[in-house]
């Protein structure tokens, strides 16, 4: 079943509850989305978005995981 883009950023702002998030695609299949959060400051890329993968609980997990692709966008605010 494919994930709406608000179901994903519920599932981010679990973990990132005052980032700034934006969540865009329309086919519930291949998605982006842009999360500028603090706790991103001193990591790198991998790390963030290793934290992201995580805040999504399974979701792009295997071939049977309901997000396919999701486009990734991850800074600490300047």
């Amino acid at each position: 079943m494919p994930m709406h883009a608000q179901e994903i950023e519920d599932l981010l702002r679990e973990t990132f509850p005052d980032a700034e998030i934006q969540v865009a695609g329309d086919d519930g299949v291949h998605m982006s989305a842009m999360i500028i959060d603090e706790s991103f400051r001193g990591k790198n890329r991998v790390q963030q978005q290793r934290a992201v993968y995580a805040a999504l609980k399974g979701k792009m997990d295997g071939p049977s995981g309901e997000l396919h692709a999701l486009a990734l966008t991850t800074k600490a605010p300047d």
